[in-house]
């Protein structure tokens, strides 16, 4: 089941092919726009902020986890849960359900643990305010979360394509969807289809997704004569951040034909020199003309890690900021008029005499 926290969140849950999707929000108005099939309304104290959502305010999240929490608690439980970092509805809840799995004092079972797919901003494209709750969201409870032990596989993707290429948001959205359910379906092909070598079933799928670590995906044609690094290397999905070295791995590869082939161990030689012994199937596909690859891959790069990412752009922001408000401060300077002088010459320029001055002076109450 997919459950989908604050507006793009929501958007994300109800685009995936999961028939049991479950949207949450502080709006009524977003939450009547998205096609779920249970909508839970979260209360806030705030009517603006009941009809139109938090903004980028978190607090109105945290404050509205209340109402919501002991029910989300139970539901996120073997699910996954899609919501960006940088609004206030899918981080401010999304924060409480963190903070409460980082603070259970026994650890949860393999089944019970969420699958986490977050949403970062483009930090030179969208604003401050995102930036900014981004940075507290990965430096706190994600942070805390993962020293924990108690989530799933965090999947962390980025709105840099989306603002680069310059693709529409609902378009966007079924990019990350597709994407994610391709890994996903890593099981159900091994399942579906001849087994040529190695073995994924749903049990060590769902082990694997298990294991809170970063995890970086992706999906290519597969060309058994080329170097495997130099093909990953050009193929990470462009939809995620960047990957680090791995800790663990698994990859899935799809042959058009029921030809078994040795060249798969040149994977399996690659993940060795890096000490990691991978998860792998080779199965045949009939319905496809290349073989294709399917590749995950989990890493441990520590939140901090990335929130000096986002902060080196934080603080640049600041710093220009700043400049433009010293290059546009104007002091104006006093200027003193001399009243007798500017009334004598206004005088003599409309032709009277200076004696008028005198008067001119005592009408316009000045003396």
């Amino acid at each position: 089941m997919n459950i989908g926290i604050g507006g793009a969140g929501s958007k994300l849950a109800s685009i995936s092919s999961d028939a049991e999707c479950v949207a949450v929000n502080v709006s009524e108005l977003e939450l009547a726009k998205v096609e779920a099939k249970q909508k839970i309304l979260a209360v806030t104290h705030s009517a603006r902020g009941q009809l139109r959502g938090s903004g980028k305010n978190p607090k109105t999240g945290k404050e509205s986890f209340i109402s919501v929490g002991e029910k989300l608690k139970q539901l996120i439980k073997g699910n996954t849960l899609f919501t960006s970092t940088g609004g206030g509805t899918g981080n401010g809840i999304t924060s409480e359900l963190l903070y409460h799995l980082s603070k259970l004092e026994e650890s949860l079972k393999q089944e019970d643990r969420t699958m986490f797919c977050l949403v970062l901003p483009y930090m030179n494209r969208e604003s401050y305010e995102y930036v900014e709750n981004t940075i507290e969201f990965l430096g706190g409870p994600v942070s805390a979360a993962i020293d924990s032990g108690n989530t799933g596989n965090i999947v962390l993707f980025s709105n840099k394509l989306k603002f680069e290429a310059r693709i529409p948001e609902h378009e966007y959205n079924k990019m990350i969807a597709d994407s994610l359910n391709t890994f996903l379906a890593v099981p159900v092909k091994g399942e579906m289809y001849k087994l040529l070598d190695g073995h994924i079933d749903f049990e060590d799928f769902d082990q694997y997704r298990a294991k809170p670590y970063f995890n970086h995906f992706t999906h290519f044609p597969w060309n058994p004569d080329v170097s495997f690094e130099d093909q990953l290397r050009a193929n990470f999905n462009v939809l995620l951040l960047p990957p680090e070295r791995p800790i663990e791995a698994m990859f899935l590869i799809e042959m058009p034909t029921s030809e078994r082939i040795n060249k798969f161990y040149d994977i399996l030689d690659y993940f060795s020199a890096d000490n990691v012994t991978p998860m792998y199937g080779l199965v045949h596909n009939p319905d496809i003309a290349t073989p294709l690859i399917t590749v995950s891959l989990l890493y441990s790069r520590k939140p901090r890690e990335l929130v000096e990412d986002f902060k080196k752009v934080s603080d640049l922001y600041t710093r220009n900021r700043i400049k433009k408000s010293l290059e546009q401060h104007v002091v104006l300077q006093n200027h003193k008029l001399d009243k007798m002088n500017e009334a004598r010459r206004m005088v003599e320029e409309n032709g009277n005499n200076a004696g008028d001055v005198l008067g001119f002076l005592k009408r316009v109450g000045k003396l």
